[in-house]
């Protein structure tokens, strides 16, 4: 990930570092003070230079393909762009012997005879040398070390490092396995020596840990007597024989031919940020399929960014697999004590009185709304929404007579987009959260005598089917039927649509199904939006744009990427009021939101707030 500052195609066509003014008069939606990146990424098409004219797996086009899928996907501009450097001699030396570094330099020297007669050496290493491998060797290893200082000095929370070759095989006096310089293991120590960053956590999700007659993995080694370093390598074991780096688990990779989905990392993204306050840097080591690590490396940085990790089907693990888990467990309890083998024993029968934590949380809330609060469940038309559902849709008593309707939609229990990260998961906190915001939620509701419809749109598992609707496309169906089958036929003239989450593209999809009916009755829409998601709305139709903008308040963390300087200030516009909360966590955001969501809506009915 490393964007040189070696000449101008070497960087991007952009200037990230320094936003120009913008000359258009500053809605009062948009911050007076735009805050910065968080998140940054090292890339430079100059590491392009070591390449092989017969071919090889490690080839150019993979920091080519990611920066491109990533700029695609309008990440790049989200990100800021850290410059790139060589990593320095005395750096190297850190990690590295002399002899090293002079073996490395030497290549660029080297004629076209001489390389091609020690063709035959290098291949036994399995590396490949021209004139252009030294540069790109020196560029990949201090662009780590950039983006690691960026982090460890405070600069950025996290940052994402696309360079090659990579560096994880390589070992302190040896070039080896695609690697010439540790990239990592250097970065770690120039941080030791230039911050007061001390302890460091490497985390190495190769599937690739080195032959036994190379004595492991080179990052191992460097931090072998270490006690500062905390390395952890996952990786195909097989008896210590298995050798083809970073993304060459993907599903598709022909060295690795392990199966990991985009998805899978970018749960086990997620399950990082909730280590060392968030502060994380993600360097490309291997991947040799350009769709797979395009795909992997995409899910990545979308995490990164603040995006929740893509939902994942339930999934059983295999005999093996929980073997091995048991049997690492164990080995590893004689240094942990935190480790805690018969939780991961193996067993069998348990599947069918077993319940995920989403679906305990989400039961919870719902027995509280009906035995504290007297709240009905509501019938659902078909019988897929009814498995899908059931119990998650209920209202007050006083529904079709009330006048005022408040329509909460969300998905309480949808983990990914509660945490910031799955680490950092308190149950017991999670409860409590719920709990106390519904009990906040219905005590205001009480006090303006409105009535309440509450939904949920978080489905249950679907263990026996293999294709089922997105939650998106199950959230719009649900609320169309509700719309037609209790909303229009209650006596409510005065409806607030309020969406958490995940909770407000089905309200866009309800403005523009039922755009008549809507702007009649509807006097509020609301969004608490986290990190997870974005402010949306609806498509241009006759009136209803300038209606929504006229009637919507929009609260969402003070730090969302949406209020970075690359955002336009007419995409802001688009909504009524848009109100930035000191606050990262979605759950924590609703409780702080509702003193302000309660005087809107007052003010859009006319009324004087009543919320204390």
């Amino acid at each position: 990930m490393s964007n040189s500052s070696a000449g101008p195609s070497s960087a991007p066509d952009h200037d990230h570092d320094s936003p120009q003014p913008n000359p258009v008069p500053r809605a009062s939606s948009v911050p007076l003070h735009p805050l910065g990146y968080t998140v940054g990424f090292v890339y430079s098409a100059e590491m392009m230079s070591h390449f092989s004219p017969t071919g090889h797996p490690e080839t150019p086009h993979r920091i080519s393909s990611i920066y491109n899928a990533l700029t695609a996907n309008h990440h790049i501009s989200k990100m800021k762009w850290i410059p790139i450097r060589p990593v320095k001699r005395e750096e190297a030396l850190l990690v590295h012997s002399e002899d090293h570094w002079d073996k490395v330099q030497a290549i660029k020297d080297m004629t076209d005879q001489e390389m091609a007669n020690s063709a035959d050496y290098y291949e036994q290493l399995s590396l490949y040398i021209m004139q252009g491998t030294t540069r790109a060797a020196l560029l990949s290893c201090g662009g780590v070390i950039e983006a690691c200082l960026a982090v460890a000095r405070g600069e950025l929370q996290k940052t994402f490092a696309i360079v090659r070759p990579p560096g994880h095989h390589a070992e302190p006096d040896e070039h080896m396995g695609f690697c010439f310089f540790n990239n990592v293991a250097v970065a770690t120590r120039v941080i030791q020596q230039l911050t007061p960053i001390k302890k460091i956590l490497i985390l190495d999700w190769d599937v690739h840990h080195g032959p036994i007659s190379f004595k492991g993995n080179g990052t191992q080694r460097a931090f072998n007597d270490d006690p500062s370093v905390l390395y952890i390598s996952l990786h195909r074991y097989e008896q210590g024989t298995f050798y083809p780096c970073g993304f060459d688990a993907a599903e598709g990779d022909d060295l690795g031919e392990c199966h990991v989905s985009p998805a899978g990392y970018a749960h086990m993204t997620h399950m990082l940020t909730g280590l060392a306050g968030g502060r994380m840097v993600v360097a490309l080591e291997g991947g040799y399929n350009l769709d797979s690590i395009s795909r992997s490396a995409l899910a990545v940085t979308s995490v990164l960014l603040g995006e929740a990790p893509q939902l994942l089907p339930p999934m059983v693990a295999g005999e093996e697999a929980t073997e091995t888990v048991f049997l690492v467990a164990r080995e590893q309890s004689k240094y942990w004590k935190s480790v805690n083998p018969k939780a991961c024993e193996p067993r069998e029968g348990l599947e069918e009185i077993s319940f995920s934590i989403p679906e305990i949380l989400k039961a919870h809330r719902q027995h509280y709304l009906y035995t504290q609060h007297d709240m009905m469940q509501i019938p659902l038309l078909t019988s897929e929404l009814e498995k899908r559902f059931s119990t998650q849709i209920s209202c007050t008593a006083d529904i079709f007579e009330n006048k005022t309707m408040v329509v909460f939609l969300h998905e309480f229990g949808n983990l990914r987009i509660q945490l910031q990260s799955s680490a950092t998961l308190n149950v017991e906190m999670e409860r409590s959260y719920l709990l106390d915001f519904s009990k906040e939620l219905l005590t205001w509701v009480k006090k303006e005598h409105f009535s309440l419809l509450d939904a949920n749109l978080f489905p249950k598992p679907a263990p026996n089917s293999s294709r089922t609707k997105a939650s998106e496309d199950f959230g719009r169906e649900i609320l169309i039927y509700l719309w037609d089958n209790y909303i229009q036929l209650s006596g409510a003239s005065n409806v607030i649509l309020i969406g958490h989450g995940p909770g407000s593209r089905p309200i866009m999809d309800l403005l523009e199904r039922r755009t008549t009916s809507v702007m009649k009755s509807v006097k509020a829409v609301i969004q608490i939006i986290g990190h997870s998601s974005v402010p949306v709305t609806p498509r241009y139709i006759d009136d209803l744009a300038e209606w929504y903008r006229k009637n919507s308040f929009v609260v969402l963390p003070s730090t969302h990427s949406v209020l970075t300087p690359t955002l336009k200030p007419k995409d802001l516009r688009r909504h009524g009021e848009l109100i930035p909360i000191d606050e990262s966590q979605v759950v924590k955001l609703i409780h702080r939101a509702l003193p302000g969501i309660a005087e809107f809506i007052n003010q859009q009915l006319g009324k004087r707030p009543t919320l204390s």
